[in-house]
């Protein structure tokens, strides 16, 4: 996948919330049991000054059932950034919220889960966004962690824990905690 189509940003957070804007404001993105979904990489790049997204996935559609996919990219192509760390895929839901059973489960992990940023010798996480739009406009961007497996959800421009997942993508949400608070 080509990038960077968004960026830089000077925090995941940053990044999340532009890129729920942007991906979910896509033809079909917000459209329900008739949308579509939509795919990119985030990614890091010291000399690029941040976090950026990646183009969009042109590959989706509907699986037996009215399941929606995109095709997640493998890989990314940024010649301007030569030192990109790829840290995750991001994908959009047009129904429902959240994360579905197959994203979470242990088959869906990208491994390694943790590395180490080979400039600043940080250990880095790999993780795995969802961007929804409500009907009121808002948008919602939600966060699991691959190593750790929680699930955040970005709340005035921070990451909460809201749950945790199982190796199956069962969710136990955290006391007073869920999707919509």
């Amino acid at each position: 996948m080509d990038g960077p189509l968004a960026g830089p940003f000077k925090t995941l957070e940053e990044l999340a919330q532009n890129a729920c804007e942007l991906m979910t404001s896509q033809p079909g993105a917000s459209n329900g049991a008739y949308g579509f979904e939509y795919c990119a990489l985030h990614y890091y790049s010291a000399s690029g000054g941040g976090f950026f997204l990646s183009y969009l996935s042109n590959i989706a559609g509907d699986k037996a059932g009215g399941t929606k996919y995109c095709e997640m990219p493998q890989a990314l192509r940024d010649p301007e950034h030569g030192d990109a760390l790829l840290l995750g895929s991001d994908h959009t839901h047009p129904y429902p919220r959240g994360f579905s059973k197959k994203d979470l489960s242990s088959k869906a992990r990208w491994t390694p889960v943790r590395f180490v940023d080979p400039v600043t010798r940080q250990i880095r996480e790999r993780d795995m966004m969802v961007f929804f739009r409500e009907r009121t406009g808002t948008c919602k961007a939600y966060n699991f962690n691959n190593a750790t497996r929680v699930i955040t959800a970005l709340r005035d421009g921070q990451w909460i824990a809201i749950g945790k997942a199982d190796d199956e993508g069962d969710v136990q949400m955290f006391e007073g905690k869920g999707w919509f608070q």
